[in-house]
């Protein structure tokens, strides 16, 4: 039974070691167009932004280092980047005051919903955890700076 346990627990050190060769990459690429650059907020807003989103919705990811460390790492990056491909701060539309206006009204009902930050971040990651009012001031900032976008947008036309 002993040598039976011993065997096991190797079997399973060697799967984590081997386990480490497959690490995904933890990339930041350059910023395209931030958010925060571009639509000014609030400094008090802006570090909101920063603590609770910028982590999985930005190019200036903070990979702590369990995120180095399978499986762990698969789920850190693939939480990345699926936050990336559904609002990219590092990749504003500059451009296009009614398509960020959009983003802008998205993000305030994600908000309101306690969607975002999800729970599993903010279990780790005190900076994201927003009070109530943190959580108001963020989707009034939101809202009004996706109505002035939209007026951009009309008068633009």
């Amino acid at each position: 039974m002993k040598t039976r346990l011993i065997w096991i627990l190797g079997v399973l050190v060697v799967i984590f070691v081997a386990l480490q060769f497959t690490n995904p990459s933890r990339t930041n690429p350059p910023v395209v167009h931030d958010f925060l650059a571009a639509e000014t907020p609030p400094p008090p807003i802006a570090a909101l932004f920063r603590g609770a989103c910028y982590d999985c919705h930005s190019y200036e990811t903070q990979w702590p280092w369990y995120s180095h460390i399978a499986p762990v790492s698969w789920l850190i990056a693939n939480d990345v980047q699926g936050g990336r491909r559904h609002l990219n701060f590092s990749n504003w539309p500059v451009d296009d005051p009614e398509r960020a206006a959009k983003r802008l009204e998205n993000a305030s009902e994600e908000l309101g919903y306690k969607e975002m930050p999800p729970a599993k971040y903010q279990a780790i990651h005190p900076a994201s955890r927003l009070t109530t009012d943190q959580r108001q001031q963020l989707i009034q900032w939101l809202d009004s700076e996706a109505k002035r976008l939209k007026t951009v947008a009309t008068s633009g036309k």
